[in-house]
């Protein structure tokens, strides 16, 4: 099937009414906020055929699809349908597999096993009847098997139901629909945070043994710089590219980011635009630890050492650019937080012989050592100073899971924050001194592991104390926040995430 580029909207290839409702519907893209406005008719998706409204693209293999859904205005029918939908081509009668949020919450995966087949009814399958749909809808293929999974904004995503389609073909049209459920009715819905995520099989392993059968090297996957608004989750991406870049930083007076890639330092416009290269010197080889100094002035940055092999050292050198001064004669060392004062910095490092990494500070002008964490029992990682310079933010696995804590700047008084299945990686403390955010990866890798390519979340906590929410699900993992990304003004904070990149297939506003 061929996809006229004319008929595209946002980075889907095409939209069409299916199944000739009496009422035309449409898609609309609106560019400054990344949002979808979605208009359908249709006298329902059931049975042996179906009516409604399709936005979508052609995809081969596995993949996820996340985004947030709202339906505009009280509606007619309490079983107007909106979600995703994968099928096996616009046929009305096609097989298809259906993750249906309904205008009176009830939550279902839904599925065509064949074309022509009437639609299964899920009673086997878990099902959320509600009185306020949920926003948030995930539908991940994996090989024959589809998943469907379900959240209100700030909650973890729980999985309503999964079902195997043997017959469903490898090349399948995947997007948004939405149904009015009466052929008289025009319904429409916005939908945001909308991402198609291409996954890589994974060459990582809990288990050493079938660490062992698994692949040496993975497949890099393009990348995407992201910035969100705090208070609606609401998401932009910036920047994609097929080439890996990772661990933004957000530069004083929140105009540009600052972000690695390629072992280099590159800045571009938070609008996004073209990223200029940051002049470091001899100093290449930079990896993902990396920040700016409390007072705007000073960079830090890990990366290689001219004439050495390998390792990762640490470097201060002018935010504009410059000769780095180097801060660590012993390797390995990985950047990671700024003092207040702006003449210490934390860091984590391997010394004297130790197979485990621990919590140092050194005086960018003396640069003296000095080790804040001591044979520490699991992997400790991320330090990272609060505002006010009382306590040391790091995350540390002394129980199982990696778990957020902090400590007072000279080691003491260790405190653990987060107590849940989770591991927690990277706490970053916004400006204003009263939120952490930090990534969740799943529970089945290893807890001192923070592998690439994996379903993790963003979450928000207080300092204060009080539950974490999730602010963000997402595909990525190591370099989509391993620095503070935290704005100036502690709205918003930027990320990484990860996909294979498509081409994209509109930039206009509406079609």
């Amino acid at each position: 099937m061929s996809f006229a580029q004319n008929n595209a909207v946002g980075i889907f290839q095409n939209h069409a009414d299916v199944g000739r409702p009496k009422n035309a519907g449409a898609s609309t893209y609106e560019q400054a906020t990344q949002t979808y406005h979605l208009k359908g008719g249709g006298s329902n998706i059931w049975f042996n055929r179906d009516e409604f409204h399709y936005l979508y693209n052609k995809l081969q293999g596995d993949f996820i699809l996340t985004a947030n859904f709202e339906f505009i205005g009280k509606g007619v029918d309490p079983h107007r349908k909106i979600g995703w939908m994968v099928r096996e081509s616009a046929d009305e009668s096609a097989a298809s597999m259906n993750a249906v949020i309904h205008g009176d919450g009830l939550t279902v995966l839904q599925w065509r096993p064949i074309r022509g087949a009437f639609m299964r009814d899920p009673q086997d399958e878990i099902f959320y009847p509600k009185k306020t749909p949920f926003q948030v809808i995930q539908l991940e293929r994996t090989g024959k098997k589809m998943i469907m999974r379900v959240a209100n904004w700030g909650e973890p995503l729980q999985e309503v139901g999964s079902h195997e389609l043997p017959d469903m073909p490898d090349a399948v049209l995947a997007g948004l629909f939405i149904s009015s459920h009466n052929p008289d009715v025009v319904e429409e819905a916005r939908v945001w945070n909308v991402r198609i995520d291409k996954p890589v099989a994974s060459i990582y392993h809990p288990n050493p043994q079938i660490q062992k059968t698994l692949p040496k090297n993975q497949p890099v996957l393009g990348c995407r710089l992201e910035t969100m608004t705090i208070a609606d989750g609401k998401r932009k991406v910036i920047l994609e590219s097929p080439e890996r870049f990772e661990a933004p930083n957000w530069m004083p007076g929140g105009k540009k980011l600052l972000y690695n890639g390629g072992g280099a330092i590159y800045t571009i416009p938070v609008t996004g635009g073209t990223p200029e290269k940051l002049n470091t010197g001899s100093v290449t080889r930079i990896n993902n630890d990396h920040g700016i100094s409390f007072n705007g002035k000073q960079l830090a940055i890990s990366g290689g050492r001219e004439g050495v092999a390998g390792g990762s050292y640490i470097y201060v050198l002018q935010l504009q650019g410059g000769t780095p001064k180097l801060i660590t004669e012993k390797s390995p060392s990985y950047w990671h937080g700024w003092a207040p004062n702006n003449k210490d910095v934390a860091f984590v490092a391997q010394r004297d012989g130790a197979k485990i990494y621990n919590i140092y500070k050194a005086d960018v002008t003396t640069r003296k050592e000095v080790a804040l964490t001591k044979n520490t029992s699991g992997h400790v990682d991320g330090p990272e100073y609060s505002p006010d310079g009382k306590y040391i933010y790091y995350n540390a696995n002394p129980t199982g899971t990696m778990q957020l804590w902090r400590m007072k700047p000279d080691g003491t008084g260790k405190e653990q924050l987060t107590f849940d299945e989770n591991h927690n990686w990277f706490p970053h403390l916004s400006p204003d001194g009263k939120w952490i955010a930090y990534i969740s990866f799943p529970t089945d890798i290893d807890p001192d592991a923070h592998p690439f390519y994996q379903r993790v979340t963003l979450r928000l906590m207080p300092v204060n104390g009080g539950a974490p929410r999730v602010i963000a699900y997402l595909y990525g993992g190591q370099g989509t926040l391993n620095v503070n990304s935290w704005s100036p003004d502690s709205k918003s904070i930027a990320f990484v995430s990860n996909s294979q990149v498509a081409e994209p297939a509109s930039t206009e506003k509406t079609k």
